[in-house]
């Protein structure tokens, strides 16, 4: 456990693995922190130097506690880099994190040796801002359940929800009351207007890193055809689907997850159309 000092903020991270192999970079989902991880982090470690980062507002780093955009998010990562003296680095994102890492990768494209991108979008659409308005809406009501409820089940594939609705409900219970917390949920409304601006659609065919991209197929929050047209665009991108899966695709198929990673970190060439 360690931090950063970022401007006025200090930056929560965390690195697991040995020293001298390549760094992996995990960038957390909107909700995400870095504990979020902490069930694939021995696979990783085996093969990676593996830093984890709480980005402003999340888990254990500074509440900004004023408006910002992702923008900010990106100078921070490429602070903390720097510090830790880390020339290139492997990065992956989710969501929230992948939209991060897809504005760092237009804007320090030298800094990344390969760059993954799990239930991504290359804007903000004004539906999925939509979505965003109505999340911040019941977040100012202050009901945790009631946000729970707005957030949550969309998360997931109904499939697995309905499936697995014992431990979805052991989540609700641990979850809500953090959801009831008004600094989370100003920190919660802060993060997703910082993605509302999120647009590097026309930076796309000049991001020449090799570049993972995976859909989950019952993403209904980031659609698969959001990440296809991105592949169809980006030079050295590789697009797969997880079948069966909704938005939270490191949760619903963890063995998938896994294996897909390593399989495309430690691969020296991945054949076009995965």
């Amino acid at each position: 456990m360690a931090s950063f000092r970022f401007l006025d903020y200090d930056i929560h991270y965390t690195l697991d693995g040995d020293l001298n192999n390549p760094v992996l970079v995990i960038l957390n989902g909107i909700m995400m922190s870095t504990k979020s991880w902490d069930v694939f982090i021995a696979d990783f470690s085996q093969h990676f130097l593996v830093l984890r980062v709480d980005m402003l507002d999340q888990g254990l780093s500074s509440k900004c506690r004023k408006e910002y955009t992702q923008a900010l998010q990106v100078e921070m990562l490429k602070g903390l880099l720097e510090s830790l003296n880390y020339d290139k680095v492997h990065l992956l994102g989710i969501s929230y994190g992948g939209s991060v890492a897809l504005q760092f990768a237009a804007k320090y494209p030298a800094q990344l040796s390969k760059l993954l991108l799990f239930n991504i979008v290359a804007k903000t659409s004004d539906w999925l801002k939509a979505i965003g308005d109505g999340w911040n809406a019941v977040a100012m009501t202050r009901n945790g359940e009631a946000y729970y409820n707005i957030t949550i089940p969309y998360i997931y594939a109904p499939t697995f929800y309905q499936e697995r609705i014992e431990w979805m409900t052991e989540r609700k219970a641990l979850l809500v009351p953090l959801f009831s917390d008004p600094e989370f949920l100003d920190a919660m409304i802060r993060l997703t207007k910082s993605a509302e601006s999120h647009d590097v659609s026309k930076d796309l065919s000049k991001i020449e890193v090799p570049t993972l991209i995976v859909s989950g197929s019952l993403d209904f929050l980031t659609p698969p055809f959001e990440q296809a047209a991105m592949a169809r665009v980006m030079p050295n991108a590789h697009h797969l689907v997880f079948e069966g899966v909704g938005h939270a695709s490191m949760y619903e198929n963890p063995r998938l997850f896994v294996s897909t990673v390593l399989g495309f970190l430690l691969t020296e060439k991945t054949p076009k159309n995965v």
